[in-house]
């Protein structure tokens, strides 16, 4: 997830290319007695700091923060008496240390994630410590290849189903993003809830924006009020999360009826392939979890964790679909030999996990896509003890954010950064790079534990709707955004043509 303030900034305009186990005990923080006191930064207007650049242009602030003060920048703002201050490291080695080497010492604790948790619960998301490991201890047994790869059934079913209703556009025209955001909820809900999936996604997608919304305001507010005063916006939060509470709950009560009837749980068309090595959906399998010594999730951690997954599970993946897509439309070659891959590898039949490996090109797409348009373009951490990043001291209790959206263009080890190219990711290429130049998924032991399932879900539904349609592009700039995740401000349209 991301620690971002709303605002908006135009696309980059990348040109054609020419042709997890238990968290390693981290690092001591480094060292302090060399490093420089005083980070450098904007000196920002003398009444707010750089509040104005950081929420009406932020992506655009942070790249040329970069250019002018380096990899570790200082940025204030707010007024006098309610400035904020925090750190951000743009640098895949800065990255590496907070995500990775020292870990244990930048903590998920500030306003935004607070928020987060008293909204959508303490699930693998925003819990630490030992409750987080209790948790991933549960929850990893079901996020194996093995088990995930078991979910084919239910994105080939909603792949097939975005086609026909693709086909059904009179004019061939449709929103990348709208139509992206649509299909990642409904396949998460499917996987999630099975048969039950209908109860959930109109609800979901309804209330969660109200929610993202209320999370980052609160979470970013100077001043913040009580939740129980009687505002709009707390009116508004408050509805929204018990609406989406109260169908999260139902279906897991439905599922405790039905358990104790001896009926089974929510498996069936669309959930894991009947065939294959998984037949329930993932709340069944929630359900069903027991660490080693029998404990299990209760109903309020299973909501919690379902919140999470819903949460995580759609808005990251339709992101990226949605800019695969858009940057296929504006590069004909690009799309030329990733629509020949999908036709080859996919003609005529329902896509499998083993088509995942048969599907390079589609997969660097999909990797260079994340690359330029991130889903968490900042991730937020709160330092423990002080330490050095970057040859600078950084003092214990600040905030310091890594950010995505500026090590993925870090020319340093970006080549004509803005350009997309998606042989950058061809497996000697990512050999090259230092392993946290591209961390869209985060990394250290915290790293997302769904990326399998995002990249599976991905890489097969885009090469279904490649072999069913050619696309060209309508909407060539775009506004984006920072939510919780990146938001597309302004339409994505591409133009459908059926291939038959």
């Amino acid at each position: 997830m991301t620690t971002a303030d709303a605002g908006s900034d135009d696309t980059a305009a990348p040109t054609t290319a020419a042709a997890t186990a238990a968290p390693a005990t981290p690092a001591a923080p480094a060292t302090t007695a060399t490093a420089v006191a005083r980070v450098p930064g904007p000196p920002g207007h003398p009444l707010v700091g750089s509040l104005f650049d950081l929420t009406r242009r932020p992506l655009k602030t942070y790249l040329a923060a970069r250019r002018e003060y380096g990899d570790v920048v200082r940025f204030t703002a707010g007024p006098p008496g309610l400035r904020a201050e925090f750190f951000m490291v743009f640098s895949p080695e800065g990255a590496h240390q907070v995500l990775g080497t020292e870990a244990a010492n930048f903590r998920k604790e500030n306003n935004f994630y607070a928020e987060l948790r008293t909204t959508v619960g303490n699930g693998l998301l925003t819990s630490q410590d030992a409750e987080y490991l209790r948790q991933r201890r549960l929850i990893q047994p079901l996020f194996t290849r093995r088990r995930v790869d078991g979910y084919v059934n239910a994105i080939a079913l909603e792949s097939a189903a975005l086609a026909e209703r693709w086909r059904a556009v009179p004019d061939g025209v449709v929103d990348a993003s709208q139509e992206m955001s649509r299909f990642a909820l409904r396949t998460v809900s499917r996987i999630l809830f099975g048969t039950d999936v209908e109860a959930a996604v109109e609800v979901v997608g309804r209330c969660f924006p109200v929610l993202s919304q209320y999370v980052l305001d609160r979470g970013f507010a100077p001043v913040l009020l009580p939740r129980s005063w009687p505002t709009a916006a707390n009116r508004r939060g408050a509805a929204a999360r018990r609406e989406l509470y109260e169908v999260c709950d139902g279906i897991i009560a439905e599922r405790a009826v039905r358990a104790t009837r001896g009926d089974g749980g929510g498996g069936g068309e669309g959930a894991g392939r009947a065939d294959g090595p998984v037949s329930d959906d993932l709340l069944e399998l929630l359900t069903r979890a027991r660490g080693e010594d029998g404990e299990r999730l209760d109903p309020a951690e299973l909501r919690d964790q379902v919140l999470v997954f819903l949460l995580a599970g759609h808005e990251t993946t339709a992101t990226s679909m949605a800019f695969a897509l858009h940057l296929l439309a504006k590069h004909p070659q690009e799309r030329r030999l990733a629509r020949e891959e999908a036709d080859a590898v996919l003609a005529g039949r329902e896509p499998t996990a083993a088509d995942l490996d048969a599907l390079p090109y589609l997969t660097r797409v999909l990797k260079e896509a994340m690359r330029l348009y991130p889903a968490a373009t900042q991730v937020g951490r709160r330092v423990v003890a002080e330490t050095v990043i970057g040859g600078y001291r950084i003092p214990a209790g600040a905030q310091v954010i890594v950010a995505p959206w500026v090590a993925h263009r870090h020319p340093d080890h970006w080549e004509e950064p803005d350009r997309f190219d998606p042989d950058r990711f061809l497996p000697e290429r990512e050999k090259e790079r230092h392993r946290f130049a591209w961390y869209p998924f985060g990394a250290g032991p915290r790293a997302c534990i769904g990326q399998h399932f995002s990249m599976l879900e991905s890489v097969l539904s885009l090469g279904v709707l490649l072999r069913e349609f050619d696309v060209d592009v309508i909407d060539r700039g775009v506004r984006l955004g920072q939510g919780i995740t990146l938001e597309v401000n302004s339409p994505m349209r591409i133009r459908l043509t059926s291939r038959g």
